[in-house]
């Protein structure tokens, strides 16, 4: 069998150049990725060992045995089907191919990136007496950090998506404190704390040398994250849950909701330490994917159902939406109005507010405008760096000047 890269498995022991045939595994991993299916670079290492324990040029076997370390989930056989087939085609199937005997030369590598990684190659090269030693796959950080960093999410390829996945996952999330009315024993306390005075004061049948002092208990604000997965929303849905899923496991009280005809609560399924199998649940139960959006019904059904019991203790509640809403722009205006009043700050991300030139002028987006605390683009990574900022940084009492409001002014 012969990759797309152009190495082919001849001879009577089915044999190929070494190298070449790292790189086409390396070639191979990332046409799985391409299409969407979650291939580590460890996960092609061990398929890199398994293959020196078989006869590569039985393709069944090959097959069979790529598809046992590479594959996880049980819907995903078909697709590491197709793409098995397309990349690994037998000799001279392809249009026009003659079977080749000797693998081009390195010279001939149409692109640098395709080139095996030195974990990969580590793997292939290894004996099964040597003992294993973890490489730390450092591929996407640094540089690369900083080069997705300014780069919008709609123009991001896959790979680049799944690099800024995995930076959303390491994000270091803070939410505003809020003083409650319970306090706390503290010696640098601006109160007396009189029923320990008392206390004291009985046991010891004098007043003590130091007066007891208490101090108010501080506490994070709790935080509610809705999101909009309508068809207009689709390209930003998974890597919203995947935000969603990093501020649900970093902070201690989150509740997150999806949105587009019907609301639902993936605050259970999000639980789950594992990205891809809570994911996969929230998939799973949200019926509404990708259809059309009703946001101001959402938002009554969140209201009347969820309101009193996640809206507390000043609570801070995010939207993110484009604003395009097929319902009553009046519903939506008065429950926005609703929502505003009982939560301590009320944040909009719009991912088309970073665009120049963007005006929110549908009905929905300027339904909402008048009842948000902040309007602020959620279009790529460090706009979501500075939201996890600014959540860090709301003010301990009152609300300053919406700057929402400088929208409806210019609009």
């Amino acid at each position: 069998m012969t990759g797309s890269g152009g190495a082919v498995v001849t001879g009577e022991a089915g044999a190929m150049s070494g190298e070449v045939f790292v790189a086409n595994l390396v070639r191979f991993g990332r046409a799985l990725r391409s299409v969407g299916l979650p291939v580590t670079v460890q996960q092609m290492a061990e398929l890199a060992r398994a293959l020196m324990w078989i006869d590569i040029g039985d393709r069944t076997v090959v097959r069979q045995t790529a598809r046992a370390v590479l594959v996880k989930r049980r819907e995903d056989l078909d697709l590491f089907g197709l793409v098995f087939d397309a990349f690994w085609r037998a000799p001279g199937s392809g249009p026009g191919q003659r079977p080749q005997k000797v693998p081009p030369a390195p010279r001939h590598d149409p692109a640098p990136q395709n080139r095996f990684t030195i974990a990969t190659y580590m793997a292939f090269k290894a004996r099964h007496a040597d003992v294993e030693v973890d490489v730390a796959d450092r591929a996407g950080t640094y540089s690369r950090e900083e080069q997705l960093t300014g780069k919008r999410f709609a123009e991001m390829t896959p790979e680049e998506l799944e690099a800024v996945a995995r930076l959303v996952r390491e994000m270091r999330w803070t939410v505003a404190q809020r003083r409650t009315r319970r306090r706390r024993s503290d010696p640098l306390g601006r109160a007396l704390d009189l029923r320990r005075l008392l206390r004291d004061a009985t046991r010891t049948g004098a007043l003590p040398a130091r007066l007891p002092r208490r101090r108010h208990v501080v506490k994070q604000r709790p935080l509610i994250l809705m999101a909009d997965i309508s068809g207009s929303m689709e390209r930003y849905s998974r890597l919203t849950l995947q935000f969603f899923h990093s501020a649900r496991h970093a902070l201690r009280d989150v509740e997150t909701f999806v949105f587009a005809t019907r609301l639902s609560r993936i605050t259970t399924q999000l639980g789950l330490r594992n990205i891809d199998r809570a994911i996969d649940e929230a998939s799973r139960d949200v019926i509404d994917w990708s259809g059309g959006t009703r946001i101001g019904e959402c938002l009554h059904t969140f209201n009347r159902e969820w309101s009193r019991r996640v809206l507390r203790r000043g609570a801070v509640v995010a939207i993110i939406s484009d604003g395009c809403d097929r319902g009553e722009p009046e519903l939506l205006r008065r429950e926005m109005r609703w929502l505003h009043h009982r939560c301590h700050r009320l944040i909009w991300l719009n991912p088309h507010l970073g665009h120049p030139g963007y005006r929110p002028i549908v009905a929905g987006m300027a339904a909402a405008l008048d009842w948000i605390d902040d309007f602020l683009p959620v279009d790529d990574l460090a706009s979501l760096e500075a939201f996890s900022r600014a959540l860090g940084e709301l003010p301990a009492r009152g609300r300053r000047a919406r700057p929402a409001k400088q929208w409806r002014n210019d609009t």
